[in-house]
């Protein structure tokens, strides 16, 4: 069979596959397509003048490997952790496939990856007792194995020690902690899996936005935008992929995609504090996560971070929520409103109103001081002192609502795959954990927009590269000879 035909392309497009956006999840999806179908012609186009500068960028996002050891919003019902537990096993999934091409020389695991405990630590006597059910549910499942749990303040320390020192107050305190959790740059990742799709062939264009999606009448796509200088493109593809972030339900609108018709999204921004003085950041080698505060949407969960980028290493805190209209950190005021339709504004109005707990969490949060913010800095690091930290603005996110049976609108948490009927356009909607589970994601992409090369060769490829496709065996032997191999191979 004609290795085109897995794209189902033809002479005439340009390219097999293009892919809008220079983020993590285009990166990803290149990749896989680069190493499972070298002779697939690969187009990436980012507006920016360099890879990764949303979302993706380190500084942007908590760096955190989501993989359910910490994220209290991840299991509200600490007697139910199917969620936790599904992440867990994606997290897994996109694990095998770093090692894989760890395992090939394509990527360098130092570059992105660093060992960091994932914790918990909450107050007070409700908190400690759904710490506690959250702990003995979990620890049943084999992903979740080595989670430890304590309330006792000395081992607390030892494990956090700016998180103990100077707590004089006698508040019941627990703490929950995996030892092997992870610090991810996924900024350094998504430049490296670019590389991977470079090194093939693929050509990776910068300064190139797109503004028009248009059928092209066989099954394909012409995609069309503005260059660096301004000057105008058009390139036909096959397929495309709109990894876009913030503005991929637009570039959906615009291609005419019946299957987001009435879904909307709301700009969500964020900030953190960054401790970078060696003093303090060396007294700290974990991730703690705390509970979410009354009326904060799930990506709200405090945290105190260590986080380890460009060969250094830095504390981070937060997230505190932001305002703005841009659907990019990068992006122009005007962003939100050109996703507005009439068949949408009744779906946001509609969530606005069953989340007000959330409108008034999100006024509170802009309308306090910075000394107000720092507090909560304070809750989890007493003796932090404010001119150690600076405020930096992170990323945007598009928090993704979408109609339900009765037209009103429902505030989605996490991310969601979009395909158009034919298969031939594919989108990514919504938020965290996104990045974390790209990997499976994409898997479930291929699976659906290319069926005749899954069957055909990428299925038996991709259960080479990622054993656990094949089995689904999530035993206990199992899991350990999965996170063994991938520690090993990440260097971890």
């Amino acid at each position: 069979m004609n290795s085109r035909a897995h794209t189902r392309t033809s002479s005439t497009h340009d390219a097999d596959v293009v892919l809008i956006g220079g983020g993590i999840m285009s990166a990803t999806l290149g990749s896989m397509l680069a190493v499972l179908q070298p002779s697939c012609r690969i187009v990436m186009l980012e507006r920016a003048e360099d890879l990764a500068t949303e979302s993706s960028a380190p500084w942007n996002n908590a760096g955190t490997g989501h993989s359910g050891y910490c994220e209290l919003n991840y299991m509200p019902d600490p007697d139910d952790g199917a969620k936790a537990i599904s992440i867990a096993q994606q997290f897994q999934t996109t694990r095998e496939w770093w090692a894989h091409l760890a395992e090939q020389g394509l990527i360098d695991p130092h570059a992105f990856l660093h060992t960091t405990p994932h914790m918990d630590v909450v107050f007070g006597a409700r908190d400690v007792e759904m710490l506690r059910r959250r702990h003995a549910t979990l620890v049943r499942d084999p992903h979740f194995a080595d989670l430890e749990y304590t309330e006792d303040r000395k081992t607390i320390a030892s494990w956090a020690p700016l998180v103990m020192a100077g707590r004089t107050d006698d508040e019941p305190i627990a703490a929950t902690r995996h030892p092997h959790g992870t610090d991810v740059d996924f900024g350094a990742l998504t430049r490296q899996l670019a590389a991977v799709i470079s090194d093939r062939g693929g050509d990776i264009r910068l300064g190139h936005e797109v503004r028009t999606l248009r059928s092209d009448g066989t099954g394909g796509w012409v995609v069309e935008g503005r260059g660096p200088r301004g000057d105008r493109f058009a390139i036909s593809a096959g397929h495309v992929f709109v990894g876009a972030g913030g503005m991929a339900l637009r570039l959906l609108q615009r291609a005419h995609l019946p299957e987001v018709r009435g879904y909307a999204v709301l700009p969500v921004g964020a900030a953190f504090y960054r401790c970078s003085s060696p003093e303090v950041v060396q007294q700290h080698a974990a991730k703690v996560y705390g509970q979410t505060p009354i009326g904060a949407p799930p990506m709200s969960v405090p945290h105190l971070d260590r986080r380890e980028v460009d060969g250094q290493s830095h504390l981070l805190f937060g997230p505190y929520a932001t305002f703005s209209t841009r659907l990019l950190k990068h992006g122009r005021l005007t962003d939100f409103f050109t996703t507005l339709r009439w068949h949408n504004v009744h779906v946001i109005a509609a969530a606005g109103l069953q989340n007000l707990p959330l409108v008034r969490y999100l006024i509170t949060q802009l309308a306090a001081r910075p000394r107000t913010k720092f507090a909560q800095v304070q809750r989890f690091f007493p003796r932090a002192r404010f001119d150690d930290w600076e405020l930096l603005p992170a990323g945007q996110r598009a928090q993704l609502v979408t109609p339900d049976r009765r037209r009103i609108g429902v505030l989605q948490q996490g991310t969601e795959l979009v395909t158009s009927g034919d298969r031939s356009i594919s989108g990514l909607l919504g938020a965290s954990p996104g990045a974390s589970t790209a990997v499976p994601i994409m898997i479930d992409l291929l699976r659906r927009c290319f069926p005749d090369a899954w069957s055909e060769d990428w299925a038996h490829a991709l259960t080479r590269a990622i054993p656990s496709l094949a089995t689904r065996d999530e035993s206990e032997a199992a899991v350990e000879t999965s996170t063994t191999r991938t520690r090993t191979a990440l260097q971890l």
